[in-house]
């Protein structure tokens, strides 16, 4: 069984960082793509940013230049550094992945519970 938790999320202000960690534990033969989607009230969950496992980046253009996302493929953790930050930043990040759990599977994506970041004065 395969877990994603995310961690680091809180209230900060505007300006301000923080880092988000996402720890992936349980059945894992490999894990290809990742990323970080966020959700504020009453709007869809977006993406944020994603990296392959090659550690090439994508980032949606609001968060360009202000967050960065990084991966430790020997610690099976994902961050999302995030500078700059503002009151629209504000909602859930969620991570998610896409696992191989055997040499026999196929992937698929799982998601963490979310962790709350608001930007707020």
């Amino acid at each position: 069984q395969v877990q994603l938790v995310e961690s680091g999320g809180g209230l900060v202000q505007p300006g301000g960082s923080l880092r988000l960690s996402c720890a992936v534990s349980g059945s894992i033969f490999s894990i290809n793509a990742m990323g970080w989607y966020r959700q504020a009230p009453g709007k869809q969950r977006e993406l944020v940013a994603a990296i392959t496992n090659g550690g090439r980046t994508n980032y949606a253009d609001s968060v360009k230049g202000r967050f960065t996302i990084s991966r430790d493929n020997a610690k099976n953790t994902l961050y999302l550094q995030m500078n700059s930050l503002k009151p629209e930043d504000t909602g859930v990040y969620y991570c998610n992945a896409d696992i191989v759990a055997n040499r026999w599977s196929y992937p698929s994506g799982y998601w963490g519970q979310g962790t709350q970041v608001t930007v707020s004065s």
